[in-house]
């Protein structure tokens, strides 16, 4: 593998919301890292550049097998910020031997990328950050589940604003993930089970009390969290409409609740409640999500570049340095 942190981290979808935002963390948490912003609009992209400093602009075309860069042309890491659905970015590392981050499939999608890992696996790292905002539910649940001996189940409210979906590729996946799958994944009582319709549903309570509709979604998290913990039922539930500081009159946030129930360490049964609220929405948590996954592939948070295989952030990622970083970047963390 050719991991060079001094060559830049390619970042497709550079000048989009998220994917500046990411930018623009990697440059707070390593001032001196490269980044090239790619994009179809070269103008588009130069700008971020121009504002993240340190950076230059390449225009990129997934449907090339080179996304159209020059053959000379050398970089560190991919990381992706739309769909590809010519999985031609993660062609693309692993003939150059470069990690790869993507953060848009869903569970359903993910055999195409598995099976192009398991043609070439020793190839380059292939990290599947397709988890809740790049992480923030699932590493946050690990470290409170430290308090169980044993977990029974974990159960995640995500509520997103209707005035935060983000920017064009963001919706996108949205409606691709919660309208054109038909069903969503969830683990019951030990069973692997797909509901819709109604048994999709619930009531679910936001972080100032108040019941809001929720809905199955089925992000990375769930089957990552059930290999990791054994919890015998795993439900995540999407909530899209007004959070609670919208309701008081504030700027939208984005708010992640995690309620873990199960044996304790200190032999009693209990539930728990954590909640995870973001003043400015979605986009700064999920970037700050895939920075984490770029300087941990890298080396650049001590340890050495990681080695090719395929990876879901909790293989590579401590959850208390996740929590560590959340509060950092202004997530407000509180036990309910």
């Amino acid at each position: 593998m050719s991991v060079n942190p001094q060559r830049p981290v390619l970042i497709i979808g550079g000048s989009g919301l998220v994917g500046s935002q990411t930018a623009k963390t990697l440059r707070r948490l390593h001032p001196t890292l490269p980044l090239t912003i790619g994009g179809r609009d070269l103008a588009r992209a130069d700008a971020v550049a121009k504002e993240v400093g340190g950076a230059d602009a390449v225009r990129v075309d997934l449907e090339r097998r080179d996304l159209g860069q020059p053959e000379g042309r050398a970089y560190s890491a991919v990381v992706v910020f739309t769909k590809d659905d010519t999985l031609n970015s993660m062609k693309y590392a692993q003939a150059k031997g470069l990690p790869h981050v993507s953060i848009s499939s869903g569970v359903s999608e993910l055999g195409p990328e598995v099976a192009h890992y398991i043609h070439q696996p020793a190839s380059a790292p292939i990290f599947m950050d397709s988890t809740w905002l790049a992480g923030a539910a699932m590493l946050p649940a690990l470290h409170f589940a430290r308090e169980f001996k044993t977990l029974e189940a974990i159960e995640f409210t995500a509520v997103l604003d209707e005035q935060d979906v983000g920017g064009p590729a963001a919706h996108a996946d949205l409606e691709r993930l919660t309208k054109v799958a038909t069903s969503s994944l969830l683990l019951q009582d030990g069973r692997w089970r797909w509901v819709q319709g109604a048994e999709a549903t619930r009531t679910v309570t936001s972080v100032d009390g108040t019941p809001l509709q929720g809905q199955v979604y089925s992000p990375f998290d769930v089957l990552a969290l059930a290999a990791a913990t054994e919890a015998r039922s795993i439900r995540f539930d999407l909530a899209v409409g007004e959070t609670a500081t919208r309701r008081r009159g504030e700027p939208y946030s984005t708010e992640i609740i995690i309620e873990l129930s199960g044996l304790k360490q200190d032999g009693t049964q209990g539930r728990v409640r954590h909640e995870l609220v973001h003043p400015e929405g979605q986009a700064p948590v999920t970037a700050l999500g895939v920075a984490i996954a770029v300087e941990r592939l890298l080396g650049l948070a001590g340890g050495p570049p990681v080695a090719p295989g395929l990876y879901l952030p909790h293989v590579l990622i401590d959850p208390a340095y996740f929590i560590r970083r959340l509060e950092e970047f202004g997530t407000r963390i509180r036990r309910a």
